[in-house]
């Protein structure tokens, strides 16, 4: 039986850009499949070029410590690069552009 994955709705601000997300995804691959451009470098959560603020939703990380500290965590910064949506999402990037 094939596998079922839910799909995730993320909306970018200020640009208001939304793009789904879908399977195992990352907030930045499924937005460079959408044609969203997010800012990014290294993509595995260390550079910290794509971090942005989390308005709403909740995610969850490919890595056990993203380059994030606890309290960036608890202010809501997260990592597009090694994040995945575990509910619609809406980002707040300020420099995101459609592609």
């Amino acid at each position: 039986m094939p596998e079922h994955f839910q799909i995730f709705t993320v909306r970018v601000l200020p640009a208001d850009l939304q793009y789904d997300v879908e399977g195992d995804l990352t907030l930045l691959e499924a937005a460079d499949m959408s044609r969203v451009q997010l800012p990014s470098s290294c993509r595995n959560g260390t550079c910290r070029t794509c971090i942005c603020q989390l308005v709403s939703g909740e995610v969850v990380y490919t890595v056990e410590w993203p380059g994030l500290s606890a309290e960036e965590k608890t202010e809501g910064w997260v990592l597009p690069c090694v994040a995945r949506p575990v509910s619609n999402v809406v980002l707040d990037q300020p420099t995101a552009t459609a592609g």
